[in-house]
């Protein structure tokens, strides 16, 4: 999980805040039925199958209500996880576990979700050399917990917030007046340390953020045509990202670039670590993939179904 020094001065006002949230004045209800402090055990039981996630956040809810609460972990971030499997034991105030209790497992079960999520996209990208990334589209005050749980999950983290890198995107080309302006903007205003991602809808913008020198250009939405066009024009000079519509649910129709982008997730993937491992052969191994030869370099299609 994080290290003492993040949970402390990143994590910590995060939880404190949802346990405010919860617990305005005080818990009527916990502080009704039990007037004083009485010594009481649980057991955190799992209850749907998947990938358990937050466990150190679950803990510190507790621990920062009362620091001689005791826990016991069975299960690490990480492990798959099933119906009536024992996770953790918690032992202290009664009234501490019940306060805690909701907020505890509201950070658990959506951390989970996130990692169970994340590694069925991962599972279906395994040994392909594909990477799996997440986006800055996180619930408010939740990053954090969040990104942590895509990372669990077997995927890896985009920019974490707005200072950590350029992304020009639809919106910012239109106020500087195009493409080629707002990267040439960008590099003289950024620290030459922040590489410049582009957002493109069609190939004249990527030609121009070839021209203008992006470091990355995302494939915005394109119909595998035109998406196959604007790689081949690339060429390498760029890192390239596809983003829009690229879901578990759809199977991700294609992969065919150093990096690909979904509304939830993104991958990155190479030519030719893909060639090396694959080849022609799985053209005719697999009904899921396609090869395409296009100069001297495959391009490796994923189908759907």
């Amino acid at each position: 999980m994080y290290d003492p020094i993040t949970m402390k001065i990143n994590a910590d006002p995060f939880i404190l805040s949802a346990l405010k949230e919860d617990i305005t004045s005080e818990d009527v209800t916990t502080n009704s039925v039990m007037p004083k402090a009485r010594l009481g055990e649980v057991d955190l039981i799992c209850k749907e199958e998947g990938m358990v996630c937050g466990l150190d956040v679950f803990a510190r809810v507790f621990e920062l209500i009362d620091d001689e609460v005791e826990i016991t972990l069975f299960v690490k971030d990480g492990d798959k996880v099933k119906p009536g499997e024992k996770m953790a034991k918690l032992r202290g105030d009664i009234r501490t576990l019940l306060s805690g209790e909701r907020t505890a497992l509201n950070y658990l079960q959506r951390m989970s979700g996130i990692a169970t999520y994340t590694n069925a996209i991962a599972e279906l990208l395994e040994g392909t050399g594909v990477q799996l990334l997440d986006t800055r589209k996180t619930t408010p005050n939740n990053r954090i917990f969040e990104k942590y749980a895509v990372r669990i999950g077997g995927g890896h983290n985009h920019r974490y917030n707005l200072s950590d890198g350029v992304l020009l995107k639809d919106n910012h080309i239109g106020a500087a007046g195009g493409v080629k302006e707002a990267v040439l903007m960008a590099k003289e205003y950024a620290p030459f340390v922040r590489k410049i991602e582009v957002e493109a809808e069609n190939l004249d913008m990527v030609k121009e953020a070839i021209e203008a020198g992006a470091d990355i250009i995302m494939l915005d939405n394109m119909t595998p045509e035109v998406m196959k066009e604007a790689i081949a024009f690339i060429d390498h000079r760029a890192e390239i990202e596809i983003s829009g519509n690229v879901t578990k649910e759809n199977q991700i129709q294609y992969i065919v670039v150093d990096k690909v982008e979904s509304p939830a997730y993104q991958y990155a993937h190479d030519y030719d670590a893909i060639m090396g491992r694959y080849g022609y052969g799985l053209y005719k191994k697999s009904k899921r993939y396609e090869a395409y030869k296009r100069s001297s370099r495959w391009i490796l299609i994923y189908k759907k179904g």
